[in-house]
């Protein structure tokens, strides 16, 4: 074996497997307490022995509980993102893609109530500057409505904080008003959100009133 293949070997491949396999259980641990109360201040011992891994692997993954926070924020994002993105599918008019994220958003909401949670208690600040797929997504869809003229909004930033704050007040009333129609909730928000950035008024009813893909 070559001096430079050694770090293919069986033990380090196992070694590489078990580090990965404990910082996402340690992930897990922080999404769970993210998720029961939003109390960040939980002892790093308590979150060691709720994914059960020894107290010293936290700090050969991650210096701090922000980091790890940070990182279980970033994981639910990235979990919803790629289940909206999904659905999605092909889309590519930034306008539809934007009325139809807004109207999955509490569809999906449905099968991932752990994450919805987390995006509760954690805020938008934390959201806002968030890497995932929903954030990154969200954004490409603004720059690009805005690149192409389908948007007309003088500042991207503020659309897209505009665009992530209507999404968590929507969820916000998913859990707190489960009575509510959130179909119809979710198609006003994305009408209002599509009149906001510049499309007529009935093409933004229009596209906020298109048929969701089946199985959603």
């Amino acid at each position: 074996m070559k001096p430079s293949d050694s770090w293919k070997s069986p033990q380090n491949l196992s070694k590489g497997t078990e580090a990965s396999e404990t910082r996402r259980a340690l992930v897990r641990a922080a999404r769970q307490v993210l998720a029961e109360s939003g109390d960040t201040g939980a002892s790093i011992r308590s979150i060691a022995e709720r994914a059960d891994v020894g107290l010293g692997s936290f700090y050969n993954h991650f210096p701090s509980k922000r980091e790890l926070f940070d990182a279980a924020v970033a994981d639910a994002l990235e979990e919803y993102g790629e289940a909206v993105e999904e659905h999605l599918g092909t889309l590519e008019d930034p306008a539809e893609r934007v009325a139809g994220g807004v109207r999955l958003s509490t569809r999906v909401a449905a099968s991932r109530p752990q994450i919805v949670q987390i995006l509760r208690y954690s805020g938008l600040g934390r959201i806002h500057a968030g890497r995932g797929l929903l954030t990154c997504s969200a954004r490409r869809d603004v720059e690009h409505g805005i690149a192409s003229g389908r948007f007309v909004v003088a500042d991207p930033a503020l659309a897209l904080a505009v665009l992530n704050a209507s999404l968590l007040a929507l969820l916000e009333l998913w859990l707190t008003q489960p009575e509510a129609d959130r179909d119809q909730a979710a198609g006003t928000l994305a009408e209002m959100l599509l009149h906001a950035f510049g499309l007529p008024p009935a093409e933004a009813r229009a596209l906020a009133r298109r048929p969701l893909p089946s199985g959603v």
